[in-house]
């Protein structure tokens, strides 16, 4: 635009022409297709550069396509350095900084093999020939060895006729979302050697062993497995050393019996930090992980962050050794911490009303981390003696014509008592004085948190004139680990009673219009819908996505059966208890609410069974509902047409019911 109106300027001779800033509009469902985000930064040993992935839409093909790009530490500099049609993954620095592998199925391969290019670009150069999955990999020090993890190999296809045998399954844990039914396909640890090309096997057996760490030496490898006898019917994971090379016994350095997980090396090799769960157990889905220290040869490890009370994450040490940092998840804000290894003492470095990530070290009191912000989508930062400095800028032209919703926090009572959290989302310019129609969007998990950060879909529900409240009901974390269990075997309880505390709350300061209210969530998020209209008439609509009703159906259909024995117990020992929990369906005939039920084909998550039973039941009791299923599509919708999709039916259906009676 500025080059076409000097070019106005200087034809007609006109001075003082003022550029009009161009009219925000405000965001709407097909933006999805201009959305970007970074994942997997990783910082050159050098500290001089930084390469992630940038994910975006490829709208010709309807999917999303993964290029790795570097941005130079001062921010000054930004280079692409892949731009195939293939995507590409997890890019890593050769330890000398010269290069940077990655993974990608190029060239019409099956699986994802490693690739390695200079860093300055050219071509790159295919390393591995693997013929089964590739889950991880992670340099040597010296850089001549790479470590694998890859997936046993799945012999089931027949090479002749390219039909699949039939599925045989012999195990607790029998099927996963995205991955399907589970056969006796373990993951394994293995060496590739750069020069030769040589793999050797490390690990072998029934075990998985994951998250594999270099010590500085190069001579061992620290890795997580789960060698309990039956590990399906448990969640432990333990921390073990091992010697890379092959034929090497593998030493035990954690006990707990409940999850040790993440390993990182100290940097002068004697110590690991790692994540521990709090809690003890078989089931830990109400946890939170703490950081924990350990020896190189075991021993009783430091519980560093125990008395924060705060789930840890993501723990990197200095590049001086001093220094642990770590991400803390506290009431809608993940902020970044750090403790002292000599003493134990805390320091938040940096927070506010934002959520960071992706936490690396860079130098002596340098890191580099992102955020994004209710506004801003995520981004990198060089975060230098606790003051944030931007590097990427990959969001800038998706805001740039967009109006976007305006962001609160606010705190609710529950009818017991309980003191709630929750994010508000208000259109652009909206009157403050006008009640508004209003949906609450429910999150997931149940364990996790609405925080202040980008929300697409909620930006796109206020930008359709909607007040979006989001609820952090008990059963979230950020609150201390009291707060998270209260839902214990207690589901649709405590949660559905702070979401209407919410609800009062936003009536009762003039906010929502009390008559045009709505409901919706996925997963459990489409869960807690489902038990809050099964409670209470005053929502108008909902939209329930991927969600359960008639839980004792759920029984062996999903993948929760270890959680549902250890919380609730066998259905045929506790069947009182599954029915209890089960009143979305058993009372239907008690919903007056018009209901939209989502989901997605292939969820072994959360089984289309349980939004065709609800759909049924409505559908039957003549409440008007729709039933929309995604094809192909597993937990998570990928494809982009259809997270469009799915933007415009919510809009569409909460129009239908909230805005028929606007003043």
């Amino acid at each position: 635009m500025k080059t076409i109106l000097l070019g106005l300027v200087m034809l007609t001779g006109t001075v003082g022409l003022a550029q009009t800033p161009a009219k925000k509009r405000p965001i709407a469902p097909q933006d999805i297709y201009r959305y970007q985000n970074i994942v997997d930064p990783q910082v050159s040993p050098d500290g001089k550069w930084v390469a992630y992935v940038l994910s975006s839409v490829d709208t010709t093909k309807d999917k999303r396509n993964a290029d790795i790009w570097m941005v130079s530490w001062d921010g000054q500099e930004t280079v692409q350095l892949t731009s195939s049609p293939d995507g590409e993954s997890k890019p890593r620095f050769s330890p000398d900084g010269k290069y940077l592998s990655f993974v990608s199925a190029r060239q019409g391969a099956t699986k994802g093999q490693l690739w390695l290019m200079d860093r300055r670009g050219g071509e790159a150069k295919k390393l591995t020939d693997l013929k089964t999955d590739l889950e991880d990999y992670e340099w040597a020090p010296d850089g001549k060895k790479i470590a694998l993890v890859l997936r046993d190999p799945d012999y089931a296809d027949s090479a002749k006729t390219k039909v699949r045998k039939p599925y045989v399954m012999d195990r607790f844990h029998f099927k996963a979302d995205t991955k399907g039914y589970l056969e006796r396909s373990a993951v394994h640890l293995y060496t590739f050697d750069i020069a030769t090309k040589k793999l050797d096997t490390l690990t072998t057996g029934d075990y998985d062993e994951t998250a594999p760490v270099w010590s500085q030496d190069g001579k061992q490898l620290a890795f997580v497995s789960n060698r309990t006898a039956e590990p399906d019917k448990n969640q432990n994971t333990d921390i073990y050393v091992m010697e890379a090379r092959k034929g090497a016994a593998m030493k035990q350095l954690t006990t707990w019996t409940g999850s040790d997980n993440n390993p990182v090396w100290s940097p002068d090799g004697k110590q690991i930090a790692y994540q521990r769960s709090t809690a003890s157990g078989d089931f830990l889905m109400y946890d939170q992980p703490v950081l924990a220290v350990v020896g190189n040869d075991g021993g009783e490890p430091k519980l560093l962050s125990k008395a924060l009370d705060r789930p840890v994450r993501n723990p990197r040490w200095s590049k001086d050794g001093q220094f642990i940092g770590v991400l803390v998840a506290d009431d809608r804000q993940t902020y970044v911490g750090q403790y002292t290894l000599a003493d134990g003492k805390f320091t938040k470095l940096a927070g506010g009303n934002r959520a960071y990530g992706n936490l690396e070290p860079v130098s002596a009191g340098s890191w580099l981390a992102g955020f994004s912000e209710p506004q801003l989508p995520g981004e990198l930062y060089a975060l230098e003696n606790g003051t944030p400095r931007r590097l990427t800028h990959v969001s800038d032209a998706f805001l740039a014509p967009l109006e976007l919703a305006t962001v609160e926090g606010f705190t609710s009572k529950s009818k017991d008592g309980a003191s709630v959290s929750n994010v508000l989302f208000k259109p652009a310019n909206a009157p403050a004085s006008k009640r508004m129609p209003t949906i609450f969007f429910i999150h997931g998990g149940p364990v996790g948190q609405d925080e202040f950060s980008f929300d697409l879909y909620r930006q796109i529900m206020a930008a359709g004139g909607y007040a979006v409240v989001a609820v952090n009901y008990r059963g979230s974390n950020g609150r201390g680990i009291d707060f998270t269990k209260a839902i214990y075997a207690d589901w649709g309880n405590k949660e559905v009673q702070d979401i209407l505390g919410a609800a009062d709350y936003v009536v009762e300061k003039g906010i929502a219009d009390p008559d045009r209210l709505g409901i919706g969530g996925w997963s459990y998020g489409g869960i807690l819908t489902n038990y809050t209209i099964a409670t209470d008439t005053r929502f108008k609509a909902a939209a329930s996505g991927a969600g359960s009703s008639l839980q004792l159906a759920m029984y062996g259909i999903d993948q929760y059966t270890n959680q549902y024995e250890n919380e609730l117990g066998a259905p045929w020992k506790n069947p009182e208890k599954w029915l209890k929990l089960s009143y979305p369906f058993l009372k239907a005939d008690r919903i007056k609410t018009p209901t939209m039920f989502m989901a997605s084909e292939k969820d072994f998550n959360v089984p289309v069974a349980g939004s065709e039973q609800m759909y049924q039941a409505l559908r039957s009791l003549g409440v008007p509902t729709q039933l929309i299923i995604y094809p192909g599509q597993f937990h998570g919708i990928t494809t982009p047409s259809y997270l469009k999709d799915r933007a415009e039916r919510y809009l569409n259906w909460f129009d239908k019911y909230l805005k028929a009676k606007t003043l």
